[in-house]
This record gives structure tokens, C-alpha cells and sequence, in this order.
């Protein structure tokens, strides 16, 4: 094998011996250009593959801004290609974040839905393209939908049916899902999220509406039957209309408790309870109000009222009259008398005469108002209770200590809160709320004691342990004291015993001593040598010794003596 490659390499030399200039640098630009080949392979191969969410560019760039954002919560990188498409890493992730935009109605206004699913297929006729198309459609569809966090699995029909001549002819298109939910999605329950596979069918399919579309569960529960869920939206309403209410009671409650904690304590007002009576309906209310006529405003310089107010203006008046044409009737005197009336008037006497009314019409003005208002939920009523307790206090005697009761308890005595200060705090919770005695809200603040046995139980055992702890320290302390005596007594017994022990060695060595050296000194003076003991002559040179050594080193004799003074 060696021989082979020393051969090899023996014939490359020859042939590049053998070649011109000319062709050793077509040679080597031959291999530049394979290296550079490879090298682009590999950097192209290697680098990552993009799928397109949306095939088209988006000019929008708020509309684009938006779609962007949106996916990047979703924890997705983008990109922005030069033509201004949105670029994710792969297509599963494209095919997801597409349903997403589509389910929230991010897809742009003008973007071509079916760019969405363009797919190029080879065909030979119109019919297999249709077919292909068709089921590209149906395929991406489903991808889509199964894309969508819910759920689990998804299957997809779509009947395109053939175009009719006639309108009227034309069968619609039609498309029915049956989805899977994944374990724990409310997608069955969640109308939004419904709709969202509405909007992404719409999209997809040419000429689909909300009537034709059909999405069921596995079980053949129908989802999008909006219509039916009337009750359960109703249902909803309510429990987001309990929900609000027991938010503002918790809201009102937190507020008032706090302020009145901070001014009493926390152990004087424990609770509160308050109750709102809302109306969650939505009424249009039609209102006719009359007001009167103000003619003279009232004075707010003068001390009574001076204005003039009437119910209504006259507007126009009519004034009718009434004449009378006739003779009337004419008296002629007693019976059986000729009366004294002309002939000519009494041809005319007793006849009935001509009456002319005219009536008197007057239009009267009415201040009027007419109102049309829409009205929200509203608060009927508030109710709050709260109860204050007032203040215990512990009775104390003329010693400064406290008053221990027949039971062994301590005397206590309560203070009530004043009434001044229950009209205060009702004031302040009224003002709180924003009190409207005309809608029956009511606010009661009382001051009942809590029972607070248990505590003044604990109060007690506390107070007689601490009693009974400080007397035995006392007792502890007297015989602690005691011993300190008694040993300082002893002590002082030991010292004085040994001090007189110490004194009388002290004068028996001196007596040995002066008898020493008297005996010594009568050796002296007879010259004989005396007969000493053994014991004698050591102490004899001891003490000589001890003595040379203090003639020689005085300062380490008295060092030693101190010594030996500071040990007694």
C-alpha cells in the first residue's frame, strides 16, 4: 500500500514536471473553484430553513407590527424577509402561529386568504387539479386546526359543490370538523375559541358562511351552536354579575375594615359585613318629566323667597260674550185687570227673544322634558353592619397593683364607645359608600363586646404565673444571699483560724530560733564544739546557705519573697 501511494505520488510529479505554466494554473483554479464549491455547499446546507406564516408580503406596517408581536408571546423568533414576509423557523411552527392570527383577526385587510394554502401541483386535467386542490385545502386546513393549542386531533370535510349556471341553482359550500380536545381545554365551552375555527374555515374556503359550517366534538356534541348556548351565555352573565358584586363587597369591605382598624385596632373591630342588591339588567327607559315655570328667580340677597314659580303659561286666550234680542216676558197686574201695556208691545209680550254666546278659549304652556336613556347594571341597595367594642381595663389598688377578684381573676373594667363617636364612624362609612338613603341603604354600627373569655383567661394564668416566677426569684435571690453570707462568714472563720495557727508556728520558730543562736552563741564563747543533731546542723546550713544567697542576689530574694507573701 505504501509502494502505491510512493508510486502515485512519483507519477504526479513527472506529469507536473512535464506540464506548461498554462496548464498548472488551470490546474489549480480547477480545485480553487471545488473548494469554494464545497464550502458554499455546506454553508448554504447548513444554515436554517424558514417557512413563510404568511405567503404574501404585508405592506401594513402596523398590521404587520401587530402580527409580529402577537407571535413573538407565543415565544417564536421572527424574521422579516426583504419583500416584508414573516418568517418563523419551520413550517409546523408557521402552520400554528397562522391559525393563531387567523383565529384573532390579525390576518391583514387585502391579504389574499389563498395565498395562504398555494400549493403547485402538476396535473394533467382540469378535473385532477380541482381534485388536488381540494385536498390541499382540506389537508391545510386541518393542519391549522390541529395546530391550535386545544386541540388534540381534527378531522375536516369540505363539499365544494360545481357552479350552477343559475344563482338560484347554486348548492352552497359546505364544511363540517369534528375536533378531539385535549384533556382540560374549554374549548367545548369557550365560544371564542369556536369561533376561531369559523373565521379559519372562512378563510380557506371560498364562499363558506357561519350556516354551512358544522364543528362537533368526538361525542357529536355540535360546538358552534350558537343559538342553543343562549341560555348558557344568560348563565354566564349571571356568574359575571355575582362575580362583580362580590368584587365590590370585597373592595368596600377592605376599604372601610382598614380605615376603621387604623383608627380603632385590629382587636376592636374584627368584621364587617356588607351586602349589595345590584341590578344586572339592561333597561331603555322612556321618561316624561313636567317641571314648573320659575317667572322671578329668587333673590339670594334677601333672607325669604321671593321667587315666583307657576305651573303653567298662558299661551293664547279667547274671550267669548253672550247677547240677548227679545222682548221678554211682560207683567199685566192683578187677574182680571187690563194692564197698561201698548198694543204694540203686547202683540210682542211673553215671546221667546235671541241668545249669542261666545267662548273663552285659553292655551296653557307646560314645561316639558322628554327623556330616552339606556340603563347599565345598577346598585338597588347597600346594607353595612359593624360592630365596634369598646375598652377593657384592669382595676388598680392604692399600691399600684391590680385588684384581684374573689375568683382569683383580675377586676376589669369596660368603657362603651360613646355614642358621638357610633354617629362618627356611621357618618364616615355612609360617606364612604356614597349613602343614598332614597335607593333604602342602610348602615348600622353598634357596640357590642366581643366575648373575650378565653383571652382574659390567658390574661390571668399569665399575670398569677409571672407572680409566682418573681417569687421564686426572690426566694432564689434570699438564699443565694444566704450562702454568699454564710461562706463569706466561714471564709472570714478560716482566715482568722489560720492567721492565729500561722502566728503561733511563727513564735515557735522564733523561740527555736533564739535558742538556736543562743546555744550557738554559747559555742562561740566556750569555743568548745557543741553536739549538734542531724537535723539541727541541715537546718543549721540551710540557713547559712539561704543567707549567702541573699548577701549574693538580693533582688531574686525579695522577688521570692513577694512571692510568697501574695500566695498568703
Amino acid at each position: 500500500m505504501i509502494e502505491f501511494f510512493k508510486k502515485l505520488g512519483n507519477q504526479i510529479k513527472t506529469l507536473w514536471g512535464k506540464w506548461s505554466l498554462v496548464q498548472k494554473l488551470i490546474l489549480i483554479g480547477i480545485i480553487v473553484v471545488a473548494v469554494a464549491g464545497i464550502i458554499v455547499l455546506f454553508s448554504v446546507s447548513a444554515s436554517p430553513t424558514l417557512a413563510p406564516v404568511i405567503d404574501v408580503p404585508i405592506q401594513d406596517e402596523d398590521a404587520r407590527s401587530r402580527a409580529i408581536t402577537r407571535i413573538n408571546k407565543e415565544g417564536v423568533r421572527t424574521s422579516l424577509s426583504p419583500a416584508g414576509v414573516i418568517m418563523v423557523e419551520n413550517a409546523a411552527t408557521a402552520r400554528r402561529m397562522r391559525s393563531i392570527l387567523m383565529s384573532e383577526d390579525l390576518i391583514p385587510t387585502g391579504t389574499d386568504p389563498w395565498a395562504i394554502f398555494d400549493r403547485d401541483r402538476w396535473t394533467i386535467t382540469d378535473f385532477e387539479r380541482n381534485v388536488n386542490l381540494r385536498r390541499a385545502i382540506t389537508q391545510m386546513v386541518t393542519d391549522h386546526i390541529k395546530a391550535l393549542e386545544d386541540v388534540d386531533d381534527a378531522n375536516v370535510t369540505i363539499v365544494s359543490p360545481e357552479r350552477a349556471l343559475f344563482g338560484a341553482d347554486q348548492n352552497p359550500t359546505t364544511a363540517s370538523v369534528i375536533i378531539v380536545p385535549k384533556p382540560g381545554s374549554d374549548i367545548a365551552e369557550n365560544r371564542k375559541k369556536v369561533e376561531g375555527i369559523q373565521k379559519i374555515l372562512k378563510y380557506a374556503v371560498e364562499g363558506l358562511t357561519d350556516d354551512n359550517i358544522v364543528i362537533a366534538n368526538q361525542n357529536g356534541l355540535v360546538l358552534n351552536d350558537f343559538a342553543g348556548l343562549a341560555d348558557a351565555d344568560r348563565l354566564s352573565l349571571i356568574e359575571r354579575g355575582s362575580k362583580m358584586i362580590r368584587s365590590m363587597e370585597t373592595q368596600y369591605r377592605a376599604l372601610i375594615l382598614s380605615s376603621l382598624q387604623q383608627t380603632f385596632n385590629k382587636d376592636r373591630v374584627r368584621d364587617l359585613s356588607i351586602k349589595i342588591d345590584m341590578d344586572l339588567s339592561k333597561k331603555a327607559v322612556n321618561t316624561d318629566e313636567f317641571f314648573p315655570f320659575t317667572i322671578i328667580a329668587d333673590n339670594p340677597n334677601t333672607p325669604y323667597d321671593d321667587s315666583q314659580i307657576v305651573s303653567s303659561v298662558t299661551r293664547s286666550q279667547t274671550t267669548s260674550r253672550t247677547a240677548w234680542k227679545g222682548t221678554g216676558y211682560t207683567p199685566e197686574g192683578p187677574a182680571g185687570v187690563e194692564g197698561q201695556t201698548a198694543p204694540a208691545y203686547r202683540d210682542m209680550a211673553n215671546m221667546y227673544g235671541e241668545v249669542t254666546q261666545d267662548t273663552e278659549v285659553k292655551n296653557e304652556e307646560l314645561n316639558r322634558r322628554s327623556t330616552v336613556e339606556e340603563r347599565n347594571p345598577s346598585i338597588d341597595r347597600v346594607t353595612i353592619s359593624a360592630n365596634i367594642d369598646g375598652t377593657w381595663k384592669v382595676r388598680y389598688g392604692e399600691d399600684k397593683k391590680p385588684i384581684i377578684a374573689d375568683d382569683g381573676s383580675l377586676e376589669r373594667e369596660y368603657t362603651p364607645v360613646p355614642p358621638e363617636v357610633i354617629r362618627q364612624v356611621q357618618s364616615l362609612i355612609q360617606n364612604a359608600i356614597g349613602y343614598n338613603a332614597n335607593r333604602g341603604d342602610s348602615v348600622t354600627v353598634t357596640n357590642i363586646p366581643f366575648d373575650r373569655t378565653e383571652q382574659f383567661q390567658s390574661e390571668d394564668s399569665a399575670y398569677h404565673k409571672q407572680q409566682r416566677t418573681q417569687l421564686l426569684l426572690l426566694i432564689l435571690l434570699a438564699g443565694l444571699a444566704a450562702l454568699l453570707i454564710i461562706f463569706v462568714i466561714i471564709r472570714l472563720i478560716t482566715k482568722e483560724m489560720e492567721r492565729k495557727r500561722r502566728l503561733a508556728e511563727e513564735e515557735r520558730a522564733r523561740r527555736e530560733q533564739a535558742l538556736r543562736e543562743s546555744a550557738l552563741m554559747q559555742v562561740d564563747a566556750e569555743g568548745t564544739e557543741a553536739q549538734l543533731s542531724v537535723e539541727e546542723r541541715a537546718r543549721l546550713e540551710l540557713i547559712n546557705n539561704v543567707t549567702n544567697m541573699a548577701k549574693q542576689h538580693p533582688d531574686d530574694v525579695a522577688q521570692l519573697i513577694r512571692t510568697w507573701l501574695l500566695e498568703e
